[in-house]
């Protein structure tokens, strides 16, 4: 929530002070920085909740002799990339060497690149702490009872 109420009020001050007629010179950097980050680290907390785009249903249907090797071949596929990144992210940081930002030449580019790296491993550790609950398959909920059917909440019959 952090990371969205600082990137709306850096876009709001940055267009009220543009239709002031006295442009922030350093708005565009780091709006585009926080939205990385945004982006990065929801990622991570999406996969936190699997909440990523994806074909549960479809592959929760199947028989586990059927399901199971497709969830490790998904979960390689995913482990793989974010393994690749956070890597990649790893070698920029040598790359940048000491490097600051164009607008802001006090705040270091390792700091505003570091969320791909750090990003990475967090999707990785996130994969792997909700890999038992996938492996584990659907939970049935044939023996809870919905409230909303009014039996559970003393609704039967009173119309």
């Amino acid at each position: 929530m952090g990371l969205t109420t600082a990137l709306a009020v850096v876009v709001v001050l940055g267009v009220v002070f543009r239709k002031l007629g006295a442009a922030l010179v350093w708005y565009d950097e780091v709006a585009s920085i926080l939205l990385a980050w945004l982006t990065f680290y929801g990622a991570a907390l999406a996969a936190l909740h699997r909440a990523h785009i994806g074909f549960p249903k479809l592959v929760d249907g199947l028989a586990p002799p059927y399901r199971r090797p497709l969830i490790l071949l998904g979960e390689f596929f995913v482990l793989a990339f974010f393994l690749v990144t956070a890597w990649a992210g790893w070698r920029v940081f040598g790359i940048l060497g000491g490097d600051t930002l164009v607008s802001l030449p006090w705040v270091p580019q390792r700091l505003t690149q570091s969320v791909v790296p750090i990003g990475a491993v967090l999707f990785i550790i996130a994969e792997l702490i909700t890999l038992p609950d996938v492996w584990a398959g659907p939970v049935s909920h044939d023996d809870e009872v919905d409230p909303s059917e009014g039996e559970a909440v003393g609704l039967e019959g009173s119309a």
